[in-house]
């Protein structure tokens, strides 16, 4: 996939980072943090994005990921606060206390394109799943919900898999019955996500498709005059 960026290298005392967000935000798209259950409604465009930069994630270990999507069309649906998206790998020590100032220090930064590896990120995602039942398998997603911001910490393999997640939903979601009227489907999950001790509901992120007005102009793959939808 080719992806469109922009960078930045802000400092924080002697340190340099390197930031990346989408070049153009991702308009139809929308997160809830979870608590324990979080939200992310996209369409085609945000869902394929995010898969793309979810795998850019996966093998940029000193780059910050950062995903507006505050500044989108507000959704229709869910409940709490919308927040923005923040990937890093857990080895980098971004503490979600400090991205406040360091997001406000980004400055205009530069147009920057990349290609992702589908391929790549397929069989570093197979090789999660084959891991994951395992009760000593710690490959997991810590999160964090700080200033309006939903912070992801992983690495290589377990940001493959929810690639691989939201790849799925971009391709399948639009072939869900009810779609084309507007209603929201439920295609995948962001898996991996640790867990509080003790028990109780499990954190989830439900990933959903869910096409933008007007509903008319779109069409399921297939679907022809005179099908359901």
């Amino acid at each position: 996939m080719h992806l469109r960026l922009r960078e930045f290298r802000p400092r924080t005392g002697p340190r340099e980072h390197r930031v990346v967000q989408p070049r153009h935000t991702l308009r139809h798209t929308s997160l809830r943090a979870p608590e324990p259950i979080g939200l992310l409604l996209g369409d085609h465009d945000g869902l394929n994005r995010l898969a793309g930069l979810f795998s850019f994630a996966a093998y940029s270990r000193r780059t910050i990921v950062h995903v507006p999507l505050r500044g989108g069309v507000p959704p229709d649906e869910g409940l709490g606060e919308p927040v923005d998206l923040v990937l890093v790998h857990h080895s980098y020590g971004l503490r979600p206390g400090k991205w406040p100032e360091l997001r406000r220090s980004l400055g205009p930064g530069r147009p920057l394109s990349v290609r992702t590896d589908e391929a790549r990120t397929g069989r570093d995602a197979a090789n999660w799943r084959r891991r994951s039942w395992r009760a000593d398998c710690r490959d997991e997603l810590r999160h964090a919900d700080h200033a309006r911001t939903f912070f992801l910490f992983g690495s290589r393999d377990v940001f493959a898999e929810a690639a691989m997640s939201f790849a799925y939903a971009a391709g399948w979601g639009p072939r869900r019955k009810g779609v084309a009227k507007g209603r929201a489907a439920l295609v995948s999950g962001v898996r991996g996500l640790t867990q509080k001790p003790g028990g109780g509901h499990p954190y989830e992120v439900l990933v959903c498709f869910k096409p933008y007005p007007p509903y008319a102009h779109f069409k399921r793959p297939g679907a022809g005059a005179g099908r359901e939808v």
